[in-house]
Order: C-alpha cells, then sequence, then structure tokens
C-alpha cells in the first residue's frame, strides 16, 4: 500500500494505482477497528453504537471500492450501514440520526475523476485526520498482508434521504418568496441531492451539469474561476437571482452575484453574520485566518465574539464545539453549524442564503457591495526549497507588525497584512495579502515577491 495516500484530513489518489479494491479492503479492515475502540463502556450498549456508516460519491470507481471496504470491516466483526450514494454532510447526519461509532465516505472531493479516497468520521461525526486517529488507521493498514477474512459482521441498507431532507429543510424559514437561482452541481453529488432536496421549494432551479457520467465537464473545484464560466452565463442568460456552485461531494460551494460576479467565501461568511447573530445574540463566529477582516469587523458590529481559527476542517470543527460558536466560514467554501452538529453542509448554507436573498429587498450584489471594502490577492502559490525557512524570512523583514504563528505566520500592520503558511502535501508556501488600497495591495505583493519568488 502506497502510505502517501494519507493526507492530512482524509485518505486519497488515482484509482486503481494508488487507491484500488485491495488498499479500501484494508482501510475498511484499520478504520473499523479504530472506530469500535473508541467507544466507551456506556455507548457500547447503545442500539447502533457498534455499526459503522458506509455511503459512496458518483464516481464509477466508488461502488466497487465501496464492496471491498464493506468486506475489511466485516472481516473485524464489525456491522455495517451502507446509505448509498450521498453527499458528504449526509454522511455527518447519519452518524448522528442513527447513533453510530462513525463512519467512511467514498469520495476524492474536488479532485479530477481518476481520484478517489475515503473520508472518516468518529463519534457524533468528529473528523479523524491525521492528528485524531488517521496515523493509527493507516498503521494498521500498512500492517494487513493480505486481504481475506470470515465476514463476521452484517451489511444493512439504508435510504435516509427523507429524514435528511427534514433536517435540512428544518432551517428553512416560512414564506420563502420565489427566487430564481442557477446551481451548477459540478457533475457531482448536487446533482442527485439539490432536487430531492428543495424541488418541492417555490424556487425556480436552472439546473447545470446534474448528471452523473463518473466523468466531470469541468473540474469539481468551485473556487477556480474557470470553472464558474457556465454557471455565470446562466445567471445572465436566466435573469437569475443568483447562483451556487457546488464542488465533486457536495460538501462546498461558492455564490455568484445575479451581475456573475463571484462572491468570495469569507464575504459570504461575513454576509450570514448580522443573520445568524440577530437570532442568536452574542454568538462566537469562527473563521479562518486566510479571511478578510472585514469578517471579524461584522461580527463585532453586531455583537458576537469572532474566532480566528487554523485552516482544514478539523481545527475548525474543534474551535466551534470548544466555543459552541453558532457557526463558521472558511476561505475553502466550507460552512460549518452548530445546529448540524458542528458539521459543515453545502445544502444547509444553501437553505440559509436562500433565507437571507428572499428576506432583502435589493439584490445580492447591492447586498454584497458594503463588504467589499478591501482589496485582496487571493491565495497565490509559491515553490520553495524551505518553507520554514522562507516563512522566518518574512518575519524577520517585518520584524516591526504585529506577528503571530497561528498557522504559517501572520504579519499585521495598520493599513495592511498578510498571512503565510506551508502547505501540508506539497513544497508550496501560500500566501493571502490584504490591504486598504489596491495600489498598497500591489506594492506588499511585489515586495513579498522579492523574498518567495514569483507565484506558480
Amino acid at each position: 500500500m502506497d502510505s502517501t495516500i494519507f493526507k492530512a484530513y482524509d485518505i486519497r489518489g488515482v484509482y486503481p494505482d494508488q487507491i484500488n479494491e485491495d488498499t479500501a479492503w484494508k482501510i475498511g479492515y484499520a478504520a473499523a477497528q479504530f472506530l469500535r475502540a473508541q467507544l466507551s463502556g456506556y455507548q457500547r450498549g447503545q442500539a447502533n453504537a457498534q455499526c459503522v456508516c458506509i455511503g459512496r460519491d458518483m464516481r464509477s470507481h466508488s461502488e466497487t471500492l465501496v464492496k471491498s471496504l464493506i468486506e475489511g470491516m466485516n472481516s473485524t466483526g464489525a456491522n455495517v450501514i451502507d446509505i448509498g450514494m450521498i453527499d458528504t454532510p449526509q454522511m455527518y447526519f447519519a452518524i448522528n440520526h442513527l447513533g453510530t461509532c462513525g463512519g467512511v465516505q467514498v469520495t476524492a472531493s474536488h479532485n479530477p475523476a481518476k481520484y478517489n479516497g475515503f473520508k472518516v468520521s468518529g463519534i457524533g461525526a468528529k473528523p479523524v485526520g491525521v492528528d485524531t486517529g488517521l496515523k493509527d488507521i493507516e498503521h494498521i493498514a500498512m500492517a494487513l498482508l493480505h486481504t481475506k477474512g470470515i465476514a463476521a459482521g452484517s451489511i444493512e441498507k439504508r435510504d435516509l434521504t427523507d429524514e435528511y431532507r427534514n433536517h435540512v429543510l428544518k432551517f428553512l424559514k416560512s414564506g420563502l418568496r420565489k427566487l430564481k437561482v442557477a446551481i451548477d452541481a459540478s457533475n457531482g453529488m448536487a446533482g442527485k441531492m439539490v432536487p430531492a432536496i428543495f424541488g418541492r421549494l417555490p424556487i425556480e432551479i436552472i439546473g447545470i451539469n446534474f448528471e452523473h457520467k463518473g466523468t466531470f465537464k469541468h473540474e469539481p473545484n468551485p473556487l477556480i474561476e474557470e470553472n464558474l464560466k457556465e454557471l455565470k452565463a446562466a445567471i445572465k442568460s436566466k435573469k437569475c437571482d443568483f447562483g451556487i456552485c457546488f464542488d465533486g461531494d457536495a460538501d462546498r460551494l461558492i455564490m455568484v452575484d445575479e451581475k456573475g460576479n463571484s462572491i468570495g467565501c469569507d464575504l459570504l461568511t461575513a454576509l450570514m453574520v448580522p443573520y445568524f447573530l440577530y437570532r442568536q445574540p452574542k454568538s462566537t463566529v469562527v473563521y479562518d485566518l486566510r479571511s478578510s477582516l472585514v469578517v471579524s469587523e461584522e461580527v463585532l458590529k453586531y455583537g458576537g465574539t469572532p474566532r480566528r481559527e487554523r485552516v482544514g476542517h478539523a481545527f475548525m470543527k474543534k474551535a466551534l464545539r470548544d466555543s459552541h460558536a453558532v457557526f463558521g466560514g472558511e476561505l475553502s467554501g466550507h460552512f460549518y453549524y452548530r445546529d448540524n452538529y458542528y458539521a459543515d453542509s453545502g445544502l444547509i448554507t444553501l437553505t440559509h442564503v436562500l433565507n437571507i436573498v428572499s428576506g432583502s429587498k435589493v439584490p445580492v450584489s447591492e447586498m454584497i457591495k458594503p463588504l467589499r471594502r478591501y482589496f485582496n490577492s487571493g491565495e497565490l502559490n509559491f515553490e520553495v526549497d524551505d518553507k520554514r525557512a522562507r516563512m522566518d524570512d518574512l518575519a524577520k523583514r517585518y520584524k516591526d507588525a504585529q506577528i503571530d504563528y497561528l498557522d504559517g505566520v501572520t504579519v499585521r500592520y495598520k493599513e495592511w497584512w498578510f498571512n503565510c503558511r506551508p502547505s501540508n502535501t506539497e513544497p508550496l508556501l501560500r500566501l493571502n495579502v490584504e490591504a486598504k488600497t489596491n495600489k498598497l495591495l500591489v506594492e506588499k505583493l511585489s515586495e513579498i515577491e522579492t523574498l518567495l519568488g514569483k507565484p506558480v
């Protein structure tokens, strides 16, 4: 087994060279052992506590990987509840709804069609990452010499669509006005789940790339501007109120206004702040440290407590739990909710957006306009030979600034700031710069490039 498939937050690689049925069996065996071992004595006696939820996305090889994954789990004596082809957030719902010891979703998220992988969640849908169990699963899986065993566990198939629909739509306010919304499912799981969840609502959905063929018309990554072309064209030609583009497993999204302008996910976080703090006054809102200053400013403006956090869903979810935050937003398009088991959900985010837009008398572009008060670089990648040394160079160069090391190095001045953090898997530094004027942004970005080189 190729150890490089074990990433910081999940298991992912190219099918069949790195991820295949043999790999799936071993991952199933290892994950079931780990998840069941986490149960306390009290939890072991609960109805489905010894069960593991299994789901998959629409990739052409996901079904056969699930079969082998289940066989591996059954060989440990674990019982499996197979909930079928689902979006990843439905897995978080299922673990909590059914009370299982955890679950595994077979998906490669936003990666191209040749990739596949496994997202592992524990009790209560808590993320299992490199620091919270994924290393243990790797050690067990890498030590296995064969993929055969007696299938001592059982398999139960469940369709949770109705229960899941009720869960998502419980966040929808009454009196929703008729809206026209363009949705690009990226040939991913939103193509199945959006009609199933929202099909009966008084909104007109202009569906784009809802078909499942095991391939993608465009890469299922909504953060790449090139991938939004079809969505933006549909918004303009159909005169939509706004548009949404989902990633492959529908746990992330990006929003586009009625004029075809992309809305940064930090700005969407800021837009949601008064909506949540009106209902839950003085609550904490969590945001990742790449986000615009506008997020913390809006949280303070509406009487909340801003909490800045490291990048990554494991850190965001833990921060939400620790602070009992009402919601959290990440620049990557993940949005997390206290009332959704502190987990992220693209469909619940769409529900809240529908509420916000429906309750406004102005178009989305006008709602966002006051939040576009800073200029930012977007995330830039720099290939460097020594990531630690280059970050140290930046800290020395700007030693008169306010500096912290929550995730990489963050440098703050009154008029501008930046964060530079290392990639977990590549020889890259990722840079985000923000300034009060575009002129200052260009000037400081050029200055930083003298230390890091040109972005790749």
